[in-house]
């Protein structure tokens, strides 16, 4: 891959290492969980394990869902854990989603350790810690995550429409917290606003979005725009003959940008730094989240797995390796359009994911700059 930190900050650049999911012979330890066992092999897990309990967080998906981590991927980075002394446990959020884990292949069994819900059987094992971001004014945190010694933040890589991007850092601020916090989070997303009294529901603006993202209840006199599928083209602002819509704010939505950012800096603040490793898993790259409980085409070829201490370089090396020119035609759902923007995911969401990136190293939680170490 080209080098990527021309024009970004300089700093010390952090080392990301990077398994390819080509493979150059038929063996298995050419595969990639062969290249992810080596990479594991390369970093000091007994130093992050020291024989404690070790959290491995995961999103395990829903419904029908099945283009989430592979078993085979988390089988082989329980048992590095293993190997180092550690105790591991795959642990997501709410208990429900352990209890339907098994349907998509996750149980201790397949997996070789624990699988335990973040919160407890009631989701109700909370910390809450104050926060002050626009009217983000606590995080209410799984206490499984909170308690830990440490921490092995395993993502699995996709689009996502609210932030166009969904990796390490998404899976730590929507993943270890309550569905309250993350309807905070949600609702600091926002940059066109509509005035009730100028609107005469006309149905202008439904038939001027070509995502879908806006749906008018004339009974009620109520409008609602879907943030997750607006790509801010402003069409509807435009088609609007009464001006009831109006755009406030073109990059509005990185107010969720920067409220996952804190999310993620206070939940990481709870560990010792060289306690924490981040692994991105960049194969089934789709257009939306695996929260939405079903699958749909890889946007791009499988691209491998990458692993670092440093979630900065880690999301700023994943977004980079995701390039527009490997886009795979007829793969986005019926209607939609690639439009402008430099970044893939740009182009489908109209929102710029390195946005993520940089709210994080404003946080001081890493650096953009880094090397890519690739592990054959």
């Amino acid at each position: 891959m080209a080098d990527r930190n021309a024009g970004r900050a300089a700093a010390k650049a952090a080392t990301v290492f990077f398994g390819s999911s080509k493979v150059a012979r038929p063996s298995a330890e050419a595969t990639l969980p062969g290249k992810l066992r080596r990479i594991l092999q390369r970093l000091d897990l007994a130093a992050l394990c020291q024989k404690d309990r070790v959290p491995i967080k995961m999103h395990l998906g829903g419904g029908l869902g099945y283009t989430t981590i592979h078993p085979v991927f988390v089988r082989t980075l329980v048992q590095a854990i293993q190997d180092a002394g550690g105790r591991p446990f795959v642990v997501d959020g709410y208990f429900g989603t352990i209890e339907s884990a098994a349907q998509r292949g996750y149980t201790a069994e397949t997996l070789g350790c624990p699988i335990v819900a973040a919160g407890g059987v009631y989701d109700s094992h909370l910390v809450t810690k104050k926060v002050r971001y626009r009217t983000l004014r606590q995080l209410e945190i799984f206490g499984a995550i909170w308690d830990a010694p440490c921490l092995v933040n395993f993502s699995h890589v996709k689009g996502h429409g609210d932030c166009a991007y969904g990796g390490a850092c998404k899976n730590l601020a929507m993943g270890c917290v309550h569905g309250r916090t993350r309807g905070a989070l949600h609702a600091l997303e926002g940059g066109l606003e509509w005035d009730a009294e100028a609107c005469v529901f006309c149905g202008r603006c439904v038939e001027a979005c070509d995502r879908g993202a806006i749906e008018i209840d004339k009974a009620k006199r109520e409008l609602d725009i879907n943030f997750h599928d607006c790509r801010f083209c402003r069409h509807c602002v435009v088609a609007c003959p009464q001006k009831a819509l109006t755009m406030s704010d073109r990059t509005h939505f990185r107010h969720f940008h920067e409220g996952m950012a804190l999310a993620t800096k206070t939940i990481l603040g709870s560990f010792d730094p060289r306690r924490v490793l981040h692994i991105n898993l960049l194969t089934n790259i789709t257009m939306i989240c695996d929260c939405w409980g079903l699958s749909c085409p890889s946007i791009v070829p499988d691209i491998g797995v990458m692993a670092s201490h440093d979630i900065v370089a880690l999301e700023t090396a994943s977004l980079d390796a995701i390039e527009a020119e490997n886009f795979i035609p007829g793969t986005l759902f019926r209607g939609w359009k690639l439009g402008e923007g430099g970044h893939l995911l740009e182009k489908i969401f109209g929102k710029d994911p390195y946005e993520q990136v940089r709210a994080l190293e404003r946080r001081g939680l890493g650096t953009s700059r880094y090397t890519l170490t690739e592990v054959q």
